[in-house]
């Protein structure tokens, strides 16, 4: 088993700038959401700043383009989840361009409320799920594609789109049924 001289990683791991609060040294950290400078004295001081400063692009209006709620021009803009494109008049008009990521736009009701569609959605980590649009009420999602089609082993009224090493493939979601079918 190989030893590790604390003190020489800890070396590694402090960067030549001095904290702008206590004047201590900066170290490189980590997080869940990624790393971080943070100050040796901590927690005496809790100065951190990000790693990677995000580059925020500035507001570029699309010529010729309306907003459809307001009826001013339209711009590419920077936001929590990248690029989007959205009103040039926000706050007071909060008009954001939809864009789906499907190439096949079926409609898929809920099974669970049978009043909302399943829509894409993106969470804050980036991931993709499909959840009720009658939401807080449904709180119905699912991981895959839904596919407006039933269940023929436990008549549950979706199905679901994967991809496996064998191919693409529809299942059913319930857990309890083990329905599968190659799609060719």
């Amino acid at each position: 088993m190989v030893k590790i001289d604390q003190g020489l990683f800890q070396s590694y791991s402090k960067v030549q700038e001095v904290c702008p609060l206590c004047h201590g040294n900066l170290m490189i950290k980590n997080s869940k959401h990624g790393g971080f400078l943070g100050c040796e004295h901590y927690p005496t001081c809790d100065y951190t700043r990000p790693l990677v400063q995000m580059e925020h692009i500035e507001a570029q209006v699309i010529a010729g383009s309306k907003c459809p709620d307001c009826g001013n021009e339209l711009a590419v803009k920077s936001g929590r989840f990248g690029l989007f494109i959205g009103c040039t008049q926000y706050p007071q008009c909060h008009y954001i361009e939809r864009h789906s990521q499907d190439e096949n736009n079926d409609i898929v009701r809920c099974p669970i409320c049978q009043e909302g569609d399943l829509v894409h959605k993106t969470s804050r980590f980036g991931k993709s799920f499909y959840a009720c649009s009658g939401y807080p009420e449904c709180k119905f999602i699912v991981n895959y594609r839904p596919v407006a089609e039933s269940c023929p082993k436990c008549d549950f009224s979706i199905l679901v789109e994967r991809k496996g090493a064998t191919g693409l493939r529809v299942e059913c979601p319930r857990k309890s049924c083990k329905y599968k079918r190659a799609i060719e």
